[in-house]
């Protein structure tokens, strides 16, 4: 039978699409189908929080099986036929979803507006009859710890005394500096879980964007980052630039008549001096800069987005004051952020344990991949990353600290890298940004990079401009103890990456070489394909160490290994030096570790293929179901994991790098940001398994 939770409150304003959202990844790192329902639905219009969810959780339903009625069909068919009637209809939308779903997330009713009686009764009774666990969202935004706690004991009455199975209940936009007496008062107060999570203000900040949808602004100048950026504040220009320029403020959108030309370009010089950073400049009264101002604006803050609409500044005020934040698949970062924010406040497993959250044995990539953020999580670690310019590293920053994944330092000279970042609408206030060539720590790094490599004729001079390098400077922070791993090349080779951590970290203890894995996201399982981007021809021995390491890393990451030895043949159908190479290696495997899985020579399709194997390894422990496959050369390795990437539409998550002491990770250079996210996350998995160091701050 279909699961289903339904996520109801008791009046708007209660920021429920936070808990919504968390709910769904909550329930997407471990059940493969999930449906979306929405009861009652204003207008005809796409509905914002779905179309998040089905671009951020890539759900193939498609938009029209969402939605039950909207509230003007609810409304005249309980006037005419009455409430039985209305139930009905709505549970019959409901299991059209259910038959499709493993579990279906139920959005209730926003209480905006409706002709509807009792919209508390209704949800209850929708709940009941969809056999949906519920959870109860309160909102309290400028409220007091006492009326908030009395408030979620009269909602969570309010859903039990109608018979509904109230799993836990959530205050939301609590106060932050309340949010702790909150969560102690409600604790214990109620028989079911109770969390509380304070208000953040980036989340109902709105857009640029969004400001210029509602009021129909024109775009003069600015890019796509900079029209995601959130108006945090509103400063109002009208005096001289003098008592102007001390008035704006972090993320300020800047409100002036557009014949102040002035103003417009001290706020954006402003800007451009990270003095303070803002949102953007909004040009009241259908005023424009000439064709000149507006190209030295552009010089001046790139992306910076300057729009122009034809009322005066007070109706204008007016309406952006009514202007909140929405969550949509328009702004990404609102929802890092809404997760972030929901993952810190809300226990995740207890919760999922409560609406009894069973998986489903397959695992997908967005499984995952949540997986790898959920780990990384739990035990917080360092990462380095040296490419601290660079707009894709930006944003994975962005994404990690949103989501509170790890902590991190990003390296490069400092007002550049959180310029850049203000350019962007990225928020570095949890990142620590080094500049290698000013950085006290560069001289202590020469003196030991020189001792390290003094049988390489290396001195503390030469040392003084290789340790400048970020490549290097990143490996010695981890070297050192004041970073746990490094990600580096969005736009650094391998070598460039690699080849400090082979000079200065060095390989394990009893790793003969450094390899590499990429976890190849299928879409029912995750295989681990090794090795595919450092080794060019490993001879016997190094291929066994390869698949050793491999077999430690899928462990690390939850593969069951179950490692196969591949080749062009399989068992004793073939011979030659290649064959005889991966025959040997898999000797080596079972002599070394007798208590891994592993089969070879074996051809790939009989290791992943149960048919096959039946025909040509019949009996065997791991043809048909090897979960670690290494590849005797590069050119096959490489070749494969591309070739399985784009035809089979796999992710490929990696190279990750095994057989050093301390993580070091490389990006390809096309890596997208979700990739490093994902190396990110990993790299922090590694150094979990690492005796943690004593860190002190750099």
């Amino acid at each position: 039978m279909t699961r289903s939770v339904y996520v109801t409150g008791t009046d708007r304003g209660d920021g429920r699409q936070v808990i919504e959202l968390g709910v769904m990844e909550l329930l997407t790192r471990q059940v493969d189908r999930v449906g979306v329902f929405r009861p009652l639905v204003h207008g005809d219009g796409p509905d914002r929080l779905f179309e998040l969810l089905r671009t951020r959780y890539r759900l193939d339903q498609s938009p029209e099986t969402v939605y039950g009625l909207s509230y003007a069909e609810a409304s005249a068919l309980q006037a005419e036929r009455g409430t039985d009637e209305l139930v009905s209809s709505l549970v019959e939308r409901f299991h059209a979803v259910a038959r499709r779903y493993d579990f279906v997330l139920v959005l209730g009713t926003d209480y905006a507006g409706s002709q509807l009686p009792d919209e508390l009764a209704l949800n209850a009774r929708l709940a009941n009859e969809f056999g949906a666990s519920v959870i109860t969202v309160v909102g309290g935004q400028q409220q007091s710890a006492e009326s908030v706690r009395a408030e979620a004991r009269n909602a969570y009455r309010a859903y039990a005394t109608l018979g509904c199975d109230v799993v836990a209940l959530v205050v939301n936009r609590v106060a932050p500096a309340d949010r702790e007496a909150v969560a102690e008062q409600l604790a214990g107060s109620l028989p079911v879980p109770c969390f509380a999570l304070p208000e953040e203000a980036s989340l109902s900040a709105p857009t640029v964007a969004q400001i210029v949808r509602t009021l129909g602004a024109e775009v003069l100048l600015g890019d796509a980052a900079g029209l995601d950026r959130d108006a945090r504040d509103f400063v109002f220009g009208g005096a001289m630039l003098p008592v102007f320029l001390p008035a704006l403020t972090e993320g300020c959108l800047v409100v002036t008549p557009g014949d102040r030309v002035d103003l417009i370009v001290g706020a954006l010089a402003a800007h451009s001096a990270g003095a303070p950073t803002i949102a953007g400049v909004l040009l009241t009264l259908d005023e424009r800069p000439g064709p000149d101002i507006l190209a030295l604006a552009g010089r001046l803050a790139p992306g910076t987005p300057v729009i122009s609409v034809p009322g005066g500044s007070f109706p204008t005020a007016a309406e952006l004051f009514s202007i909140e934040g929405k969550l949509g698949a328009e702004s990404p970062r609102k929802a890092e952020t809404a997760l972030g924010l929901f993952e810190r406040h809300v226990d995740t497993a207890a919760l999922a344990n409560r609406i009894s959250v069973a998986g489903s044995g397959r695992v997908t990539p967005m499984m995952f991949e949540h997986t790898l953020i959920e780990r990384s999580r739990s035990a917080r670690r360092r990462v380095v990353l040296p490419e601290g310019t660079e707009d894709r590293v930006l944003r994975a920053a962005d994404v990690l600290l949103r989501r509170d994944v790890c902590d991190l330092t990003l390296l490069g000279e400092e007002d550049a890298v959180r310029k850049r970042a203000a350019e962007l609408g990225i928020d570095l206030g949890g990142a620590q940004v080094i500049d290698p060539q000013t950085s006290p720590l560069r001289e202590r790094f020469a003196e030991i990079y020189a001792k390290a490599r003094a049988h390489k004729g290396m001195t503390v001079e030469l040392a003084h401009d290789v340790v400048a390098d970020v490549s290097y400077f990143g490996t010695l922070m981890v070297q050192e103890g004041l970073a746990d791993g490094m990600v580096s090349g969005a736009v650094h080779s391998t070598a460039a990456t690699i080849r400090p951590a082979f000079e200065i970290i060095k390989t394990a203890p009893g790793a003969q070489i450094v390899s590499s894995v990429f976890f190849m996201c299928l879409a029912d399982r995750v295989l681990v394909y090794g090795d595919c981007a450092v080794n060019p021809d490993p001879n016997a021995e190094q291929l066994a160490d390869i698949a050793i390491q491999s077999a430690a890393t899928a462990t690390q990451f939850g593969v069951e290994p179950r490692i196969a030895m591949l080749s062009y043949s399989t068992g004793t159908s073939g011979s030659g030096a290649d064959v005889d190479k991966v025959r040997r290696a898999t000797e080596l495997v079972r002599e070394r570790r007798p208590d891994l899985l592993v089969e070879g020579p074996i051809q790939y399709d009989a290791a992943v293929d149960a048919k096959v194997a039946a025909t040509k390894l019949p009996g065997s422990e791991v043809a048909g179901k090897a979960t670690v496959l290494v590849f005797p050369d590069l050119n096959t390795g490489n070749n494969t994991y591309k070739a399985v990437q784009r035809s089979a539409g796999a992710v490929a998550v990696g190279p990750v790098l095994q057989g050093l002491r301390k993580p070091v990770n490389d990006l390809s250079r096309g890596a997208l940001v979700q990739d490093i996210v994902n190396t990110v996350a990993i790299t922090a998995i590694q150094a979990q398994g690492e005796q943690p160091s004593e860190r002190t701050e750099p």
